[in-house]
């Protein structure tokens, strides 16, 4: 969950709440919403309408009849959803009340439904006048996706998909089968899918679409009803999986090939859902958003087969992104305002002052090094990355969205020895299978990568090019694929800058990007959290503002910035 403030049409502040309370929670994103408050300047009474992302009467009265359809003959499964669904209603309706009790009794509150803010926050970020929109998750407010065409500052709905034919919640099913977190670790069934065989495709197609039909739908031959919120599937798809004894445990190849499978058909499925209404409404650009397109692999698919730049997905794709979508829903559709020119920049979320970062420094009895300028603060950077050191990056604003975008970040030279290694195994305790993105400025990029602006907020992937005299290697992914980071100068010039400079005594200007926290926990939001897990993780040094900290080698580094 997330709160987003808008200003004349622009998101001046917007910030997931987790990050801010460093776990998950459910009801009113308090935290954010005070923070909006305090970095616009405004009280609650100063607000002009509130938009909420959700239509909670709407989504329980569609949960319920479908559970009550599912499962007509099971007491405990029909009680069990029932009280789960009271509960998510009450949370939502509490959520109504406490906006009312704040904002008065003739507040302009307004409710819209989970997807139409998603397809939102997809297509007013994205620089089409008209696309394709395609919403896909696990479930929001009943339904699990939408297919519309946006317009200007219109929207115009042409199917929604119910509960429970969805993708996304296959999607996590199978994350519980692999053995990971469901609702937590989907990234892991995605990269795990890169090295495996896809002989199990056919099986989730079958699964999940219906031949002559475009739009995704569950064969429940492959499902129990009734079940309490366990894994659902029955014994036909373990069979059909090679899964004779389903409490024995899964292999490591059936595990890759199980994750592949799905993959790729969520992939086709995607096309051709794509390429179906693309045609039928005279369409070239799409517009994806729901928590299924935080798949960076499903994406680039997608792009390859409709074009580069010619697929945009917001820097918050999931349910955080409905915060943006909502406000714009109020803007252009209920306020009728013209249609603005989205921005490049995603730096929405809390920044700190000088002073207040050193507070937290003497706080800490941390020793520290001040570099005058920006200048200096980029030479002493660079210098530690030539050393082969990894580096903390905290500057400016929090980025808003799952993905460090060089605010937020752990920075590294690729070219460094053992560097992956160093940074699994001191840092971020990964999978293997888990890869590092690089980052690389805009005017840069075409030089060794084919990459769309997707790249940006690292929702693709890139290709890298034939010719690769300079790059690094260990970094590339089947199929001459790459995770990448497309840094733009106008949306973040301090990093462009980093990069540009690093670039003018290494092969190339190209930086290893992965975010900045511990493992298992949200980005770093405030400087308190940096140093916490400066301090708990193996990062070398730490370049907060403009201060320098740096666990080895201080003297030297010391000696070196004060001479430049």
């Amino acid at each position: 969950m997330g709160a987003a403030l808008l200003r004349d049409g622009e998101v001046v502040a917007a910030i997931e709440n987790e990050k801010l309370t460093r776990s998950r929670t459910r009801g009113l994103p308090q935290d954010a919403i005070e923070f909006c408050l305090q970095k616009a300047g405004v009280d609650w009474k100063d607000l002009d309408a509130v938009a909420v992302a959700s239509e909670p009467l709407h989504g329980w009265m569609r949960r319920s009849l479908l559970r009550a359809r599912m499962a007509p003959f099971s007491a405990v499964a029909n009680t069990y959803y029932e009280v789960n669904e009271l509960g998510l209603l009450a949370h939502e309706l509490n959520l109504r009340r406490l906006l009312r009790r704040h904002h008065g009794p003739k507040a302009n509150l307004q409710n819209f439904s989970h997807h139409l803010c998603h397809a939102a926050s997809s297509f007013f970020l994205s620089p089409y006048e008209r696309a394709l929109i395609i919403v896909l998750d696990e479930d929001g407010d009943g339904t699990s996706g939408l297919i519309a065409v946006g317009e200007g500052t219109g929207m115009r709905v042409l199917r929604r998909i119910p509960f429970p034919r969805s993708l996304g919640w296959i999607y996590t099913q199978v994350t519980a089968l692999l053995g990971f977190l469901p609702h937590k670790e989907e990234h892991k069934t995605q990269w795990l899918s890169l090295e495996g065989d896809p002989r199990f495709k056919d099986v989730f197609l079958d699964m999940l679409r219906r031949p002559g039909s475009p739009l995704p739908r569950l064969n429940f031959t492959y499902f129990n009803r009734g079940l309490t919120g366990q894994v659902a599937f029955s014994e036909k798809f373990y069979r059909s999986l090679e899964m004779e004894d389903r409490h024995a445990g899964l292999g490591d190849d059936q595990r890759r090939a199980i994750a592949a499978s799905l993959q790729q058909a969520c992939s086709e499925i995607v096309i051709e859902l794509v390429r179906h209404f693309a045609q039928s409404e005279g369409l070239r650009d799409v517009c994806l958003g729901g928590g299924l397109f935080l798949n960076p692999l499903l994406v680039f698919t997608v792009e390859k087969q409709i074009g580069l730049n010619r697929v945009f997905v917001p820097p918050a794709p999931g349910n955080s992104g409905c915060a943006v979508g909502a406000a714009m829903l109020m803007w252009y559709q209920r306020a009728n305002r013209p249609r603005k020119a989205p921005g490049t920049g995603v730096y929405w979320g809390p920044g700190y002052s000088r002073s207040e970062i050193k507070d937290t420094l003497d706080n800490s009895k941390a020793r520290y090094w001040l570099q005058i300028t920006e200048e200096r603060k980029i030479d002493a950077t660079v210098q530690l990355l030539q050393a082969g050191k990894i580096v903390a990056w905290y500057q400016g604003a929090t980025e808003f969205g799952p993905r460090a975008l060089g605010n937020r970040s752990v920075l590294a030279s690729p070219w460094a020895p053992y560097v992956r290694e160093n940074l699994n195994d001191y840092i971020k305790h990964r999978e293997w299978f888990r890869p590092f993105a690089l980052a690389v400025p805009e005017e840069d990029c075409a030089r060794w990568f084919e990459a769309s602006q997707a790249c940006r907020y690292m929702n693709s992937l890139a290709t890298v090019l034939p010719v690769r005299e300079g790059l690094p290697e260990g970094f590339l992914l089947p199929g001459n694929r790459v995770r990448l980071h497309v840094v733009n100068r106008e949306a973040n010039p301090l990093f462009w800058r980093l990069l540009k400079r690093f670039g003018e005594t290494a092969p190339a200007p190209i930086l290893v990007n992965t975010s900045f926290n511990l493992f298992g926990e949200p980005l770093v939001v405030k400087p308190r959290d940096a140093m916490r897990s400066y301090f708990c993780s193996g990062i070398d040094a730490l370049i907060i503002d403009n201060f320098v900290l740096s666990k080895t080698a201080v003297n030297q580094l010391a000696v070196a910035t004060r001479a430049s």
